[in-house]
């Protein structure tokens, strides 16, 4: 069984993967909602992976308050919880969009729309290595 990582946003959803010893996140790939379904996309991916968890990342405000975001992320979890049949985790995911902005420019990435093309499914895999840690 392999869990996916999710890092929901409006526009775009990030996704990521653990590998079959769910020791290893890896990036794969960006949702654009504009242009997919993202409930549909999601639900091949968990067929198509072998999926059998999800764990979603909650935007905890740094204070560790509950912000409008929060909200609107557990409204998509309550969607996807009735399309997809598999466990789905809420995980703390307070500094991923950093952590990843910090890797992309540490790997030289350079341009605003490159980075804006990777940033979510990097995010994705910050909050699903948490969760695999937290594992151990």
């Amino acid at each position: 069984m392999r869990i996916l990582g999710i890092d929901y946003g409006e526009r775009k959803i990030g996704l990521a993967l653990s590998d079959y010893t769910n020791t290893i996140a890896t990036p794969l790939l960006v949702l654009d909602v504009q242009k997919l379904d993202p409930i549909v996309e999601i639900e091949k991916t968990v067929k198509e992976h072998g999926v059998g968890k999800i764990v979603v990342g909650i935007p905890i405000n740094m204070n560790g308050t509950m912000g409008e975001r929060v909200d609107i992320t557990r409204e998509f979890i309550d969607i996807l919880k009735n399309a997809v049949d598999v466990e789905i985790v809420e995980w703390d995911e307070r500094l991923s969009t950093k952590f990843s902005d910090r890797i992309l420019n540490k790997a030289k990435v350079k341009g605003r729309k490159k980075k804006k093309d990777v940033i979510d499914k990097i995010a994705a895999t910050f909050i699903l290595q948490g969760y695999l840690d937290s594992l151990i």
